[in-house]
């Protein structure tokens, strides 16, 4: 059911507000907080956003819906190596992009305050899969190397890249890192 017009113009101020404490460095989110800075009352926050997770996914859901287009290319790619590119440079640049949709794809699916982030989380999985079970049929990627490594390396990757001055200087030859890191020392680049 549609929101009112007044209760979708309560939303998106929330929303504006939580965005900008996020832009300013602060992903604590503290509800109590957010209302103070929306000029509204804490009820209606907890409204839209019971807890701070369900306004943390919120925050995310643009960046998910983006990487999901992603993951639907590089799962239609011919060539295998390039969907695992692909694949993991829009996980990689996304997560960098958007510090709460970072924290959201990093943590459990069971974590999870919307079914919304569970079907977007659950899509991802299934497109994933797909990019990384044509690598593997083309022999493009270490062999034994699981979907939860790869997870993993993309995750801590973004934290490397969050370490220092500068990173969006550091992004491509940490991803270069990356992918040499996972490609077979001999790929057969053989067409899905």
């Amino acid at each position: 059911m549609p929101l009112r017009a007044d209760a979708a113009r309560n939303r998106d101020r929330v929303l504006a507000t939580a965005r900008l404490a996020v832009a300013a460095g602060d992903l604590s989110l503290q509800l109590n907080d957010i209302a103070r800075r929306a000029g509204m009352g804490v009820g209606t926050v907890y409204r839209h956003f019971p807890t701070r997770r369900a306004l943390l996914e919120a925050l995310a859901d643009d960046a998910f819906t983006a990487l999901l287009d992603d993951a639907r290319v590089a799962s239609q790619q011919h060539d295998a190596w390039t969907g695992v590119e692909i694949l993991l440079r829009a996980l990689l640049l996304r997560q960098l992009a958007d510090p709460a949709f970072s924290e959201v794809i990093s943590t459990r699916p069971d974590l999870d305050a919307s079914e919304r982030t569970t079907a977007h989380r659950d899509e991802f999985g299934k497109l994933a899969r797909t990019v990384l079970g044509h690598a593997r049929q083309a022999n493009a990627v270490r062999p034994g190397l699981t979907d939860d490594d790869l997870h993993h390396l993309v995750c801590g990757t973004v934290f490397a890249l969050r370490i220092g001055d500068e990173p969006s200087e550091r992004v491509e030859r940490y991803l270069q890192v990356l992918l040499d890191g996972i490609r077979s020392a001999a790929p057969t680049h053989r067409k899905r």
